[in-house]
């Protein structure tokens, strides 16, 4: 596949870096000659210097024979012109804009990005993506990883293990022996910098972060088993009020019955936000502040959040507040560098935006019936949501005769409302979604397996 990327940020490095380790053609523009030297050097991508949104230069990046753009640069107007003129001029077929300012996002004007308007085929806000990352990791505290697939039927979940867990030094087999009520699939472990496919013989040892696809409705009682039951807080901080704090402060106010607080050090945001939301306390000032932190209630928040701009603030935020009594502190990171910094000062989890983001984005680069991905660990392995078509090897089978590829694990079956675990007696039918794991290596099959054949039709 031939890929054009605007804009060589830590998105389109990211995404370049990707698509580039899977033998895709790309290429990255930019007009910063230092960062296309970079990414140049670094990846193997071919590099132009220049505006995205220039005829010229996409047609010197190779537009005429690309088979998507991806705009990812700093400008919306950029990324939307980019988009517009692979359209028109060069008839490239996929076209993905990452778009930041909420007026364009206002669905009052979806229609400007119809084919006849502005013909984008995928709209990227990171700051909606990122405030529903950050809701639903609140929802489940004992989690450092939560997403949801099919609908938000199916979630997969990433739980660092205790010593006293009470499934470690256990082989995986046994798992469902001692906890039958246990109906998840544990299909990866990180131990240290080494993640691997889960197998039945291998055993849990103490600080393993281990990801499991299960049921939602199953996902409480799991982590109750594994000792990381915390109850959805219902006393809330958020530091900062930007578009971030904002939307989370909103979905927040649906779930009803919670005491929220944000803290804004602009007083024309603090303002601004103050009348867009009906009962959240917009509070003037430094989130550093112990005095207004204080005010805020933070000795009896369950909950604080920092999303500032500032990865630095965040992280000070964090710990200051965990000093003052909040029970766990979540932080948006944007320099990957910063995670285990973050982890070695006592914040209990952090979100990374370019992570999110990466993985909306592959969500439509991968080919075949893909409804959903999710990257881990930068890139060591994805989770997948697809759904399986009557030429799928996996169909009309049980799943032992598959012969799935050694890195790809099948963690759920959804069908008609029902969730199932998968056993080797499993039959996967035709329209099946099917949410796997798979191992960097094999994500190609798994495009494979899931693609619509000539046969088909």
């Amino acid at each position: 596949m031939r890929v054009i990327i605007c804009g060589a940020g830590r998105v389109g490095t990211g995404i370049a870096r990707r698509l580039s380790r899977e033998q895709n053609e790309v290429t990255v523009i930019d007009q910063s000659k230092q960062l296309i030297r970079e990414v140049a050097e670094r990846l193997d991508v071919r590099g132009v210097v220049g505006n995205g949104a220039y005829p010229e230069v996409l047609e010197e990046a190779g537009a005429r024979e690309a088979d998507m753009v991806i705009a990812v640069t700093y400008s919306d107007e950029v990324n939307m012109i980019a988009c517009q003129i692979a359209h028109t001029l060069f008839n490239v077929p996929t076209k993905i804009a990452r778009v930041r300012a909420q007026g364009y996002l206002d669905p009052k004007y979806s229609d400007l990005y119809s084919r006849a308007h502005l013909p984008i085929d995928v709209i990227i806000s990171p700051e909606r993506e990122v405030s529903e990352a950050i809701m639903q990791r609140m929802s489940t505290p004992g989690a450092f990883e939560v997403k949801s697939f099919v609908d938000g039927r199916v979630w997969a979940v990433g739980v660092k293990l205790r010593d006293d867990c009470p499934i470690v030094n256990t082989p995986l087999r046994q798992v469902a022996e001692l906890f039958p009520d246990l109906k998840i699939t544990i299909v990866a472990i990180k131990r240290e910098e080494s993640m691997w496919r889960a197998h039945a013989e291998d055993q849990l040892a103490g600080g393993d972060q281990i990801f499991f696809i299960a049921d939602r409705h199953d996902v409480t009682r799991a982590l109750e088993i594994m000792g990381e039951a915390a109850r959805q807080a219902r006393r809330v901080i958020i530091v900062g009020g930007g578009n971030i704090g904002l939307f989370v402060a909103k979905g927040l106010e649906k779930l009803g019955n919670m005491k929220i607080r944000i803290i804004e050090s602009d007083g024309k945001r603090a303002e601004a936000i103050a009348e867009e939301l009906e009962r959240t306390i917009v509070l003037l000032g430094d989130g550093l502040d112990r005095g207004l932190l204080r005010e805020a209630g933070v000795a009896d928040a369950e909950t604080v959040v920092s999303v500032t701009n500032n990865d630095q603030v965040n992280i000070l935020a964090s710990v200051v507040a965990k000093r003052e009594g909040a029970r766990r502190a979540m932080a948006l990171i944007n320099d990957q560098d910063y995670g285990p910094i973050s982890e070695a000062v006592g914040i209990d989890r952090f979100v990374d935006p370019r992570a999110t983001t990466i993985s909306t984005i592959l969500q439509h680069v991968r080919r075949g019936r893909i409804k959903g991905v999710y990257s881990l660990s930068d890139g060591a392995a994805e989770l997948i949501d697809a759904v399986a078509l009557e030429t799928s090897p996996l169909v009309n089978k049980p799943l032992r005769e598959a012969q799935l590829p050694e890195g790809v694990m099948i963690g759920a079956v959804y069908r008609d409302n029902v969730v199932q675990m998968p056993s080797g007696d499993t039959v996967i039918n035709a329209g099946d979604r099917v949410v796997l794991l798979a191992m960097r290596e094999h994500v190609k099959d798994v495009e494979q397996m899931f693609r619509v054949s000539i046969e088909y039709f």
